[in-house]
């Protein structure tokens, strides 16, 4: 038996029941290979540590179960070891009822509950009273700043663990919860405040002027710095189709009265309610170019926005449907990479998602993910040290395709340029062809290399002359000239900033978006392109 908790929780009459109503297949796994979920890792250690109280079940001489709370400051229960916890039993009723039972039962479950993330953690164990002259172990559960008394000690040896999924349960919030989530809401609300005394006349009731008409119906703080917003048309008609990729561009008014235009994948491109709404996750960044931050500021209920029509330029290979697919998600990356997920599950189709992130709490969708994908979703949580490793994940995939004689693996990335550019280049170490890789970045082309030269660009239309620096793009350059431009993804995904360029010029392009027949006649863009070598001539 390879689960543990499922070793003492799956009676034969429990999985009688599971065959009954159709799920006995969906626990077989369980049931070989190595034992694990006895042994707690670093991501049940912090979770545990994070908890003021649990649920305590006992069970007393007349074969009554008894459930009891047990409540203390922040982490005092502690962990011990991989397989050990322990906590300060405090002064309550004096009824003695789980003390007593644990006399002549020394089983215990306990149920640890986060509500703000809707997350729940089960474990198993034999409980056993600290001496009461082992003055060293008592004083190790203690807690100092709390100053309620001390009766006794437990000690709990683990026997089993597992994870609940999220279904049912409401979030509840402490006050430092609900600080932390409305902090950035009262800041916003102040600055917004003062903007309407200090320009009383300019109040915005439609942004953009794109083809598509949208409302904000929703708003919801995923994190701290991340907002999902709801994107319906205000005369209920429905959208256009979209799938598991696709991205549309928004647009923000600048202070200046122009319109920025910035592009946001389609959280729910899978959904059968997409031509119903379209849902977006935007995180604010205050080191960014000012677009992030003005969005959230600008984005209320009911706002009126007209939108350009979605495009997909990520979109999952048709042609693929016999290859292994692996995901890779870096921070907020995850937006589309998760509409993969959801619509390669419909499929039945063989795949895994790589989550990383900088803390678990960063991570949005991350309880749906684990409950729908299970042993398919990794999470890479590097403030607890879980760091994803490109080479052992390429070498793990070839190891994959050779042994199973699999057809070659898909990889779609989504992520901070570093974890593109380390990819990109592990995988050509690797002699892994281009038609495998997928990926959108969040900026500048990670295919950028040292090797950029510095270059004299030309405007034919309005004579002018600009240096562009070797770690320039061309559009950075124009605009730090006070050129006009027009632009929005600054990634080469939405044509935003496509020019026509001199006929010899020899162009790296870099963009995602061109196609090869465009290329031809003399487009490039912008925001990533440049030329190999020489001097460049722009119509501009």
């Amino acid at each position: 038996m390879a689960h543990q908790y499922a070793k003492i929780a799956f009676t034969q009459s429990v999985r009688q029941v599971q065959t009954e109503h159709n799920s006995r297949s969906g626990y077989a796994g369980m049931d070989s290979g190595e034992d694990y979920n006895f042994m707690l890792s670093q991501e049940e250690s912090n979770f545990i540590q994070q908890r003021d109280s649990f649920y305590m079940a006992s069970v007393g001489e007349t074969d009554w179960p008894y459930v009891q709370h047990r409540g203390g400051p922040k982490g005092f229960l502690k962990v011990i070891d991989a397989t050990t916890l322990g906590f300060s039993d405090y002064s309550g009723n004096r009824q003695y009822i789980s003390t007593g039972n644990f006399r002549t039962n020394d089983k215990v479950s306990l149920f640890l509950m986060d509500y703000a993330n809707r997350r729940r953690l089960k474990i198993m164990g034999y409980i056993s009273q600290v001496d009461a002259d082992d003055w060293e172990t008592q004083v190790a559960l203690e807690d100092d700043q709390y100053r309620a008394r001390v009766e006794r000690a437990f000690v709990i040896k683990i026997a089993a663990f597992d994870w609940n999924c999220p279904q049912h349960i409401t979030p509840r919030y402490t006050e430092a919860e609900i600080s932390a989530l409305i902090s950035p809401l009262q800041e916003q609300i102040k600055n917004l405040q003062a903007q309407t005394s200090s320009q009383p006349n300019q109040a915005v009731d439609v942004i953009g002027d794109g083809e598509l008409a949208l409302t904000i119906s929703g708003i919801q703080q995923l994190t701290p710095h991340i907002r999902s917003y709801k994107l319906q048309s205000p005369s209920g008609d429905p959208l256009p189709l979209i799938t598991a990729g696709a991205h549309i561009q928004v647009p923000i008014a600048s202070p200046n009265g122009k319109t920025l235009w910035r592009s946001y994948s389609i959280l729910n491109a899978d959904n059968a309610h997409s031509n119903t709404y379209y849902e977006i996750a935007v995180k604010c960044i205050d080191e960014g170019d000012g677009g992030s931050k003005a969005l959230h500021q600008q984005y209320q209920l009911g706002l009126a926005l007209q939108c350009k029509t979605p495009q997909n330029l990520f979109a999952l290979n048709p042609n693929a449907t016999s290859s292994h697919t692996v995901l890779i998600a870096g921070g907020i990356g995850i937006t589309p990479i998760k509409s993969m997920a959801m619509t390669l599950l419909k499929q039945a189709q063989s795949f895994e998602l790589h989550y990383a992130a900088r803390s678990k709490s960063e991570m949005i969708y991350v309880d749906q993910l684990s409950q729908l994908l299970g042993d398919r979703l990794h999470l890479y949580p590097s403030d607890v040290g879980d760091r994803l490793s490109v080479d052992e994940l390429l070498a793990s995939q070839i190891s994959r395709q050779t042994d199973l004689k699999e057809a070659p693996t898909q990889f779609y990335l989504c992520g901070p340029n570093g974890m593109l550019t380390s990819f990109i280049e592990s995988a050509k170490t690797l002699a892994i062809s281009d038609e495998q890789i997928h990926y959108e970045q969040f900026s500048a082309s990670p295919s950028l290399s040292a090797s950029a030269k510095p270059f004299q660009l030309t405007l034919t239309k309005s004579n002018r002359t600009i240096a562009v620096a070797s770690d320039q793009s061309l559009l950075d350059a124009l605009l730090n000239e006070g050129v006009d431009v027009p632009y929005s993804c600054k990634s080469g995904l939405c044509k935003s900033c496509v020019v026509k360029v001199s006929p010899q010029a020899d162009i790296e392009h870099l963009d995602s978006c061109l196609s090869e027949t465009e290329r031809a006649s003399g487009k490039m863009c912008l925001c990533v392109s440049r030329p190999r070598d020489g001097d460049l001539y722009i119509e501009l």
